[in-house]
């Protein structure tokens, strides 16, 4: 009978011969047959929950890997043709994993020694275990230009369609990549700059039609001057950045600390643990663990790094594409916490009791390996009795502690009364033309709320410990809404039959009262909206003024340092607080942070601004298909020009221009928010539901125009039909009574006809 081996002898032979892994290769070299394979595989099996081995269809292999983004030393092609490329800086302790190099058209030759970044994808394949494709070369930087390519007899030229980019590019016969005259082109910068002659450039993508929706989020990003070039200093630097060792840092590595994200994140910025806390004076408490990409490490004070992430502020997100603040090296490699890999952190454990209010807190600076890349449907699956093989490892030790802490911190939010909204939030789909596929609305999961939770609480804790050490850094404030806006909100409140109260001090418990008494009801999505409408746009300040939406004193933003500049002033803050290095916020920044929050303040905005016009454009392509279809809707705002509706299906705001409503004059209520017809008397006011016709959709502007059908299930009244004469006032002297359509009209008029339901509100 053959012994055994133990996990040990195992692991060193997987390590050993990574072209042997199954079970059989396993069981021959250790001359066990029959039915001792049953023990084998029992032995294989703890293995594999214990996280040690990763089973790959019928063959085990170590679970180190390399992160989605590495960098790469190409070889040179083998008797096939095929390019293999050599990880840098594999750290794994089982043999190298093989990585194909899939080359695009667009693709510049590679050549035996190139180093380059590229993107990984894990594959099963018996030659390789990875396929990569090219980002860039490691040492090259070429300019990128969007434009109309014009043909020419050998050739062609781009005329940029940035403003401040008025020099051609000539792009040589070759590299036109078959683009057609008329065509909206990126390309790059093909060879040395030139003092004669226009620069080359060769297409590295066909865009089609300059109104085409995969054109829509370049030229956003071109008409708002987002950045999205990197200086080739900043280039330089983010390449010579090496991963970081352990030195002066708390080996987390053994932790099991994992990342929830959206299923196609590509970067991540937080993980997470938490454990029932063992104090026998905190019965039912909890301790959770929040880790943080440590930025700081690689993205020092005054560097050209510096200064870069500082001017884009932000990284900016569309459907198709994201503006990252940090270079590709640093975003989607080094600083990303990707399972498997070895990565530095800022952690804040956080102690909780029963009822979660947070008891204690203390940061370090640590070397973390996250245990898993989850996704937050699959966390939830599993949370929810669909447990499959990749979350099934992680359900008791991990999944179901965190549910544990959220549901401690819930109760701690329900009697802390944050403001909370109720509103869908939209995602565009598109297929890989970059065509407008569906538009949907998120669901929101718990398991979105509880990483919400916890990073609203490491955030406080970051504001508290910088202010009790006395470190200046920036706080995220949120003040109350102003008091015409409130003024507004309690007009519409009345007009939906609901009331929010004057001459006290507004707490966010007060307006939560109100969204409650909508919930439910067909003025629900009207309040809240409304409710949005009425809020100030949080902003960066030296001063702490509080968060009013959260209802919280002390707030800083700290765990998201890849895609905000905010977070990473905070990180430096706290090093210099703890003494943890020299790359602590320096003198010279500390100086400047009221300039530095009014300029990241602005570049927020800017991306919110651009994000928003490439989400109207999409939506008016997808529904430029459907010009003549009915919709329904609500009324979300009202204009001298006319009433902005909200479409239920996709979210999309359309316009009822005031000149399609009928043939008469419509008279505007600015403080009322209406629209009244001077012959029917028909009264258009906000909150409304509509049936409507859809006329026009411009692409290329983001703008819906409407044709009212109906309002609040009533058809217009004659002389109020929509038609394509125009305005006409009403004859001199004629008196017409009035009328309405509509029972949010009917509820703000008749309040004594209908018991009004009425939010209280107390002096807290």
């Amino acid at each position: 009978m053959a012994r055994i081996p133990t996990k040990a002898e195992i692991l060193d032979w997987i390590s050993a011969h990574p072209t042997e892994t199954s079970k059989r290769d396993i069981a021959k070299a250790f001359g066990i047959k029959g039915a001792e394979r049953i023990e084998l595989k029992r032995v294989l099996k703890e293995l594999e929950a214990e996280g040690h081995l990763e089973k790959r269809k019928r063959s085990y292999s170590d679970p180190d890997r390399l992160p989605p983004v590495s960098v790469l030393l190409v070889k040179a092609p083998d008797s096939e043709g095929d390019l293999f490329a050599q990880p840098l800086e594999w750290q794994g302790k089982g043999a190298e994993p093989v990585v194909l190099v899939i080359p695009r058209a667009s693709d510049p030759a590679l050549g035996e020694g190139d180093r380059i970044l590229a993107r990984l994808t894990a594959v099963t394949d018996q030659d390789h275990n990875y396929e990569a494709r090219l980002i860039r070369r490691i040492g090259t930087n070429p300019k990128r230009v969007l434009g109309i390519f014009r043909q020419a007899s050998e050739g062609g030229r781009i005329v940029p369609i940035d403003k401040a980019g008025s020099v051609e590019w000539q792009v040589p016969e070759g590299h036109t990549q078959d683009a057609r005259d008329g065509e909206l082109v990126e390309a790059e910068q093909a060879g040395p700059k030139s003092r004669m002659g226009l620069p080359k450039a060769r297409v590295v993508e066909r865009l089609g039609d300059p109104s085409a929706p995969k054109a829509v989020s370049l030229i956003a990003i071109h008409q708002h001057a987002i950045p999205d070039h990197f200086p080739d200093r900043v280039i330089e630097e983010a390449d010579a950045a090496k991963p970081m060792g352990l030195s002066g840092r708390t080996d987390m590595r053994d932790m099991l600390l994992v990342t929830i994200d959206p299923a196609d994140a590509r970067d991540h910025d937080d993980a997470c643990f938490a454990q029932a806390d063992d104090d026998p004076e905190n019965p039912g408490g909890h301790i959770i663990w929040v880790a943080i990409a440590d930025v700081a490490a690689y993205v020092r004070p005054g560097t050209p790094l510096d200064r870069e992430a500082r001017k884009r502020g932000n990284s900016s997100y569309f459907p198709d594409r994201v503006v990252p603040m940090l270079p590709d090296r640093l975003s989607g490699d080094l600083c990303s916490l990707h399972e498997g890999v070895p990565r530095p952190c800022l952690a804040v454990r956080m102690k909780i009791d029963a009822e979660g209010n947070k008891i204690s807190h203390r940061f370090q600076r640590g070397l973390m390996k996250s245990a898993a890349s989850l996704h937050y449907e699959e966390v939830q699956d599993a949370m929810d009795g669909r447990v499959t093989d990749r979350t099934a490892p992680f359900l008791d030790p991990v999944i179901k502690p965190l549910y544990a802490a959220y549901n401690a911190l819930v109760d701690a939010r329900s009697r802390r009364q944050p403001l909370d909204l109720d509103l869908p939030e939209r995602k565009i789909v598109l297929d890989d033309d970059g065509n407008v596929a569906s538009v949907n609305f998120r669901d929101r999961l718990d398991a979105h709320k509880l990483i919400e939770e916890f990073m609203v609480l490491a955030n406080v804790a970051a504001a508290e410990t910088l202010i009790k050490k006395r470190q200046p850094l920036l706080f995220r404030i949120h003040e109350e809404p102003a008091a015409d806006k409130l003024d507004n909100l309690r007009e519409t409140a009345r007009a939906a039959g609901l009331n929010l109260a004057k001459g006290q001090v507004l707490q966010t418990r007060h307006l939560n009262a109100l969204l409650n008494a909508a919930a439910g009801t067909d003025d629900a999505e009207l309040i809240n909206i409304s409710t949005l409408r009425s809020m100030q746009q949080a902003y960066y300040t030296q001063e702490n003024l509080g968060h009013f939406g959260l209802a919280l004193r002390n707030y800083a933003h700290f765990t998201s340092p890849i895609r905000r500049y905010a977070d990473l002033i905070v990180h430096r803050a706290l090093i210099a607080a703890h003494g943890w290095g020299d790359d602590g916020l320096s003198h010279e920044e500390i100086e400047r942070l009221e300039e530095t929050a009014t300029h990241i303040s602005s570049t927020e905005r800017r991306s919110m601004v651009a994000e928003r016009d490439t989400t109207d454009r999409y939506l008016a392509y997808y529904l430029s298909e459907r010009v003549g279809n009915e919709f329904t809707g609500r009324i979300s705002g009202i204009a001298r020009f006319g009433a902005f509706v909200k479409l239920d299906e996709t979210g999309a705001d359309g316009l009822v221009p005031v000149r399609t409503i009928g043939r008469e004059f419509f008279h505007f209520d600015a403080q009322a928010g209406s629209l009244m017809g001077s012959n029917t008397g028909l009264m258009i006011e906000v909150g409304m539901r509509v049936l409507v016709r859809l006329t026009q959709a411009a692409p290329v502007t983001g703008g819906l125009e409407l044709e009212l059908l109906e309002l609040d299930g009533a058809a217009l009244p004659s002389g109020g039909s929509s038609g394509r004469g125009g305005r006409r006032p009403s004859p001199a002297g004629r008196s017409t009574p009035r009328r309405k359509v509509g029972k949010a009209s009917r509820k703000a008029k008749d309040g004594k006809s209908k018991a009004k339901r009425t939010v209280v509100r107390k002096r807290k």
